[in-house]
């Protein structure tokens, strides 16, 4: 096989960054076996790790999410060593590129349409909507009058989401029409959708589906704030959950979902709510590895790596068996740095005095810059794993990191 894998995502050995460090390409690809490729660009160079010598073909481009940049690094490639059989993205934000990028070059794999009940959070809701599985009310955003004339109908809270973004970026909760106003007035209305405010709590689940649309391995957490408060300033936690009768009530929901949308061979991060009703309702779904801690905490406490899965399931080999699967817990927690300005760390602590479960941290150090905004794989101001077999005694430690975290920076 001709493989060619697109890579945004560098890998660090400072001793202190765990990004990425599970996505090792060299390792679970045949790189004797298989003529393998690389598009990448700055970042994603660093991530390259296999031999020069077993590299058939890299090329580096600006910006791997340019269209058109990306269609013309992989005719490239094409053309210095031949046909691709398959054209790897493992980053959200490139699943529906390279699918473009496919069709447009007759490769095979994922088409814009099949990526899209995982993309695209209308057609996703559709699907699940006309197999009788409760979403959220939902429309398009195609004018200012059809949005508020679905506002008059829902009522309110109701949230304006990008059609196509992940970690919850462009995400805004309007409360009232004043705010809905103050939002239109500033929105490309054809990027968005809006749909109905759920109450209740969050949980996602992350595993990977067979050839069968069967998942053959899944973990259930809990989240500790959510999302949305993340990208205002609100810390993001989340915890493995142990087994319940709430966890099986998700699980069996996650399964119909899966069967709705036909996922085949892949990974799924797929965010549920349930209500205090007790009743699941479906938020969104990706056909990706999840992130922030996920993989991490999952490979820790399960030894299932959800990348080396993909990338041997992409390569041409069949679903990787999981482990025996003993339950146990873990959790993981975000500090964000600021969103709007720079800040230069004057003191932060460690906290695995206080809360000795931590496994990993990663602290910025003083004097350090910690520029505003990022993902959630960016150095924040405090980024946590803990470990425990008791879910309850993972929250705990959580919530004393949230309570007790010592930490003081300047604005620049």
């Amino acid at each position: 096989m001709h493989i060619v894998i697109v890579n945004r995502w560098p890998r660090f050995f400072d001793g202190t960054r765990w990004d990425n460090e599970l996505t090792r390409y060299e390792e679970f690809i045949d790189h004797d076996a298989n003529q393998v490729s690389y598009v990448v660009d700055g970042p994603g160079a660093e991530g390259v790790l296999a031999e020069p010598a077993k590299i058939a073909c890299q090329v580096r481009v600006e910006d791997v999410n340019d269209v058109a940049a990306l269609g013309a690094a992989v005719l490239e490639i094409t053309e210095r060593v031949g046909p691709v059989d398959e054209l790897i993205a493992l980053s959200e934000f490139t699943l529906e590129i390279a699918a473009k990028v496919r069709e447009d070059l007759g490769i095979p794999g994922p088409t814009r349409t099949e990526v899209a009940v995982y993309r695209d959070k209308v057609r996703m809701k559709q699907v699940l909507d006309e197999a009788g599985i409760r979403v959220p009310r939902f429309d398009s955003c195609v004018s200012a009058e059809q949005v508020r004339a679905f506002a008059a109908s829902c009522g309110y809270p109701l949230i304006l989401k990008p059609v196509a973004a992940a970690a919850s970026i462009g995400v805004r909760r309007v409360d009232n029409a004043a705010e809905l106003d103050a939002a239109l007035a500033t929105l490309d209305l054809g990027d968005y959708e809006i749909e109905e405010f759920i109450a209740g709590q969050i949980y996602h689940v992350d595993g990977f589906v067979d050839d069968h649309s069967r998942i053959t391995f899944q973990a259930t957490s809990r989240y500790i704030n959510d999302c949305l408060s993340f990208t205002h300033g609100a810390p993001l936690g989340s915890v493995l959950m142990s087994p319940s009768p709430r966890r099986t009530l998700i699980e069996e929901f996650s399964q119909q979902i899966v069967t709705a949308l036909g996922l085949r061979r892949l990974p799924l991060h797929l965010e549920v709510f349930i209500t205090p009703a007790g009743d699941p309702v479906f938020l969104e779904i990706g056909g990706r590895v999840g992130g922030a801690e996920v993989p991490h905490l999952i490979y820790r406490v399960f030894g299932v790596n959800l990348y080396e899965m993909f990338l041997r399931v992409l390569s041409g080999g069949p679903v990787p068996p999981v482990p025996d699967l003993i339950d146990s817990s873990g959790g993981w927690l975000i500090m964000p740095k600021s969103a709007a300005q720079a800040e230069r760390v004057l003191r932060v602590a460690s906290m695995r005095d206080q809360v000795p479960i931590v496994w990993r941290e990663l602290l910025p150090e003083p004097g350090q810059v910690l520029a505003p905004g990022g993902a959630y794989d960016a150095l924040h101001r405090g980024r946590f794993i803990l470990l425990h077999d008791d879910e309850h005694v993972v929250e705990a430690g959580i919530r004393k990191i949230i309570e007790n975290f010592d930490f003081e920076a300047e604005s620049l």
